[in-house]
């Protein structure tokens, strides 16, 4: 993240660019200076999770209540000294920076393989080397701080840059996060997160000021200087020759430093005593071995300009960065590749949005409410597959959609609307269980027919409007490029309302539409009476328990009791309690069930925020319903067959609602022909951790599928040619299954 190479260099080589500062101070500094002013430090979320998470728990699928704890503890201390806290999060991921992200996603799967290894060899959580974070502890954090008051900002483009222009416009005390692009943008000063004791409120600075002088560098120069050593835009290795010769050129090479530190040293110099000479005179292409990837390098530098700032290195308006509605923009370090923009067809439906530059660059990105989306035939498709798709936004609706977007109040929504192109990072999932599906196919399903209805498409079951592309981690997913996913019809009585209706009417039995649409993005909408009759917040969990053992035949009636019991024995249980609960040991498929659920409530608020919310948000926040540590606990309890009086801890009015929950979920499952069954009386032929899958990739289900609702996830099968929405190219989508063999064959994954 960030600089490559700048961290360390800065800590081992110019330790004095760090200096150690008191929050409460500078506060009061602050105020001192801006009488009346309310001093104010602008967050990185994103860099703060895993300072943020706390719990000596993490395997298990998520401390929630001891994490909600913790944020508690960190605003409280914030404001008791009169601080105001600011907090971003990443709302997309730029096209430019998608090589990267897909970097750390395949390391992250390599990193999740290690912590399933260990937990199978020593039945135990790995030591917090090996700390990954949660599965959704984003999006939940999220929320979790707009319930605590705080302002939280998502952003519309890659949060850092956001982060740094908010601070730069706000005269803000400070940026807090974990990321060395902060000492590359020109903005308020950059505090770390990693090194802030909040007892204290004592953290460390790191500036910008006296990294410039230890550089013999100015300011402005430090995004080129970024650049040139490999950033998040830049790939590393693109200018790793002309790296070697400003090293094998540096006459002052410290032996204090190591290789890096010298590279860091070398190229500096370079700026400053051969580069700017022509500063000025001569264009960057015409000093640097840019080749091919000019507009990607002065892409990367002008991305580092705040609004209003100009870089003394641009003597004109670069010619390949142009308006992104006019054309598009190399983003790769292959020549002969290239990554497109969605385009707006119409001007008059189009709001600017910042990228930061100074206007004269003209770097908007537009926002899209009427979308053309055209099919080009890349892989010799008949003349009859080649047409035309428009997609019709409401601005008004679009315009809503933003607005919740950038408050934190939605998940996915926008960006399926804006650009039909959405990311899942990765999940603990064992990527060698074959009987337990990625969370990614689990809920696809749902997904399709929400984008049905966030795009208006779909019809007869599938859809022929435009897919959508998602960036979903799961076993045997190289990301070399997107799934294409198609919209699918959803089945709801007397049709399915319009966005304008489920968003912004206010009409008597509205809330009931909103809650019918919601059922059908589970296709449980014959089940609507028993979910109905659920107390709160039960509803929510008891929809995603029956869509689970729906879709997904290798769970069973001690699964079932594991989720029941832990909800139950959730409520009202001291937070201390749940910390020092100990676990006889850890089991593996526990650890997936647990991911499996948490993706499932992270599911829930897409579909509640794209149906105009029939439920309250809190109803399926974990802190209310999950905790990893007492799931685990009554799952391994169940396994070993204990009553449900065991199970809820000898509660009689947990009895009683155990049963309850549980009824309705075993009927509810029961309408779909998928009767739930311990693994006592396990057909034979089911797989699961009592079996394997069979070797075909094409295998069948157990027969719980429900043919023509959507597919099971081991049959998203074939798919025929579909159209990518926002971009000029047709992908004839292949089977997209779960099963090992599928990456050994080298079927290639596209999407139905």
């Amino acid at each position: 993240m960030g600089v490559r190479g700048l961290h360390g260099f800065v800590a081992s080589s110019c330790p004095h660019v760090c200096t150690v500062v008191n929050f409460k101070e500078l506060a009061e500094r602050h105020r001192s200076q801006h009488p009346g002013g309310t001093p104010a430090i602008v967050v990185d979320a994103m860099c703060c999770l895993r300072y943020w998470y706390t719990p000596e728990s993490w395997v298990c699928g998520g401390q929630w209540r001891e994490y909600y704890s913790s944020l508690r503890e960190f605003v409280r201390t914030f404001t008791a000294v009169g601080i105001k806290l600011i907090f971003f999060f990443d709302g997309m991921v730029e096209q430019s920076k998608r090589d990267e992200w897909v970097k750390r996603r395949l390391k992250n799967n390599r990193e999740i393989a290690k912590i399933f290894h260990y937990i199978k060899s020593h039945r135990e959580q790995p030591g917090r080397n090996m700390f990954f974070i949660p599965s959704g502890l984003a999006i939940f954090t999220q929320f979790a701080l707009k319930t605590l008051g705080q302002e939280t900002l998502c952003s519309l483009q890659e949060a850092d840059y956001e982060v740094a222009s908010y601070g730069f416009q706000n005269n803000c005390l400070g940026i807090l996060g974990e990321d060395t692009d902060y000492l590359i943008y020109d903005t308020c000063p950059y505090f770390s997160i990693s090194e802030l004791s909040l007892d204290s409120l004592d953290t460390v600075m790191l500036c910008r000021e006296k990294l410039c002088q230890s550089l013999g560098l100015r300011l402005a120069d430090l995004p080129l200087l970024a650049c040139l050593l490999g950033n998040d835009v830049v790939p590393e290795g693109m200018f790793e020759s002309f790296r070697y010769k400003c090293l094998t050129s540096y006459a002052s090479v410290r032996e204090s430093c190591d290789r890096k530190g010298n590279v860091i040293l070398a190229v500096a110099d370079h700026i400053s005593k051969v580069l700017r000479l022509h500063q000025g005179e001569k264009k960057l292409e015409e000093m640097l071995p840019l080749g091919p990837n000019k507009a990607l390098f002065y892409k990367g530098v002008a991305s580092y300009l705040l609004p209003g700032q100009k870089s003394p290195w641009f003597i004109q308006k670069p010619k390949d960065v142009v308006t992104l509605d006019k054309q598009v923009l190399s983003m790769s370090s292959d020549p002969e590749s290239k990554q497109e923009f969605p385009v707006c067809m119409d001007p008059e439906s189009k709001q600017k949005l910042p990228v930061g530059t100074d206007p004269e660059f003209n770097l908007e990105a537009p926002m899209c409410t009427n979308t053309e989306v055209k099919q080009e035939d890349p892989v010799n498709v008949g003349p009859e597959a080649k047409h035309q798709v428009t997609v019709a936004l409401d601005p008004e609706i679009l315009k809503v959609a933003r607005a919740q977007h950038v408050q934190a109040e939605s998940y996915l929504v926008y960006s399926v609307m804006s650009s039909g192109e959405v990311e899942c990072s990765n999940s603990l999932e064992d990527a060698t269980d074959q009987a337990l599906p990625s969370q990614a196919f689990v809920y696809r399903p749902v997904r399709q027919r929400v984008y049905s209805l966030l795009l208006g498409g779909g019809g007869g079951g599938s859809s022929t409007g435009p897919a959508v592309k998602e960036w979903f981690v799961y076993s045997g997913n190289p990301l070399r490029q997107p799934d294409l996913v198609r919209p699918l019809q959803m089945n709801i009585p007397g049709g399915t309302p319009s966005l304008r209706q489920l968003w912004l009417s206010q009409e008597p039995g509205i809330q009931a539409q909103r809650l019918d649409t919601l059922l059908a993005c589970f296709d449980l909408s014959s089940s609507r009476e028993e979910l109905q009759a659920v107390e709160r917040p039960f509803q929510a969990l008891c929809c995603l328990l029956v869509y689970l053992f729906v879709q997904v035949d290798t769970l069973c009636l001690e699964d079932l009791h594991a989720f029941i019991a832990q909800a139950l024995c959730l409520q009202g249980k001291p937070t201390m309690e749940l910390a020092d609960l100990q676990l006889d040991h850890i089991d593996p498929r526990a650890v997936q069930l647990a991911t499996l659920l948490v993706r499932g409530l992270t599911t829930l608020v897409l579909v509640n925020g794209a149906c105009g919310s029939p439920w309250e948000m809190a109803d399926f926040m974990p802190w209310h319903l999950f905790d990893g540590k007492l799931f685990h606990q009554k799952y391994l309890q169940s396994e070993k067959g204990y009553t449900a009086e065991v199970l809820v801890e000898q509660n009689r009015s947990h009895v009683t609602r155990f049963h309850t929950l549980k009824s309705v979920v075993c009927k509810a499952c029961g309408k779909e022909s998928r009767p739930i069954v311990s693994r006592r009386h396990w057909r034979p032929h089911h797989a699961g951790r009592w079996g394997r899958q069979g070797s075909s990739s094409h295998g069948t289900s157990s027969g719980y599928s429900r043919y023509g609702h959507g597919q099971h996830w081991r049959d998203q099968g074939p798919a025929p040619f579909i159209v990518v929405f926002g971009d000029t190219q047709a992908v004839q989508a292949e089977s997209c299954h779960y099963f090992q063999d599928r990456v050994n064959k080298q079927v290639s994954h596209g999407c139905s």
